[in-house]
């Protein structure tokens, strides 16, 4: 793993966001499906890329308060940014277990991958909370860009996969190193 990219794990905590008929906005209405953010056959997925060095602290709140994360469009060279990615109502397995796994691409400007791993645990054990909470995935990327990375669009490519739905959500967003 390129140093730049770390790995960070969290406890999971949720709050409420999503219904069996996808994504909803802070007034309860349904929301409209976006790359970063949509849902497929009743699971849901989204992603974010934020420069908050606080992300952990913002999302371990109470569950009825939302947390408000900064979204990253312009990295400066050096400025660490965090992947965060989020999924609700996975279907569970008997005995209240979820299956999540994701792949993930970090690519540079031109399209190749700077990051490429499949198959990545998202999330695998029991959810006590509501399926229809929005969860954090533990698996979070730490990333920075460097003297040697070229400036340009950044994208990053996520595939959620619920295993025991048997269903995948394609989620994508990008930013900028200057």
């Amino acid at each position: 793993m390129p140093k730049r990219l770390s790995l960070l794990l969290l406890t999971l905590l949720a709050l409420p966001a999503f219904s069996q008929q996808g994504w909803r906005d802070e007034h309860g209405q349904l929301a409209p499906d976006t790359d970063s953010r949509r849902s497929v056959n009743g699971f849901g997925g989204s992603l974010l890329v934020t420069p908050d060095a606080d992300w952990q602290a913002k999302w371990q709140t109470p569950s009825d308060t939302v947390p408000q994360f900064a979204v990253a469009k312009v990295v400066p060279r050096g400025q660490q940014v965090f992947f965060l990615i989020f999924f609700a109502n996975p279907l569970l397995k008997e005995g209240g277990a979820a299956d999540i796994t994701c792949d993930i691409d970090v690519l540079r400007p031109d399209g190749k991958a700077t990051f490429h791993q499949l198959d990545m645990p998202c999330f695998k054990g029991v959810i006590n909370e509501p399926v229809t909470h929005t969860f954090l995935s533990p698996t979070v990327i730490g990333w920075t860009g460097d003297a040697a990375d070229p400036s340009g669009a950044w994208v990053l490519r996520v595939l959620l996969k619920d295993n025991v739905r048997r269903v995948r959500v394609p989620l994508r967003t990008s930013f900028e190193l200057k």
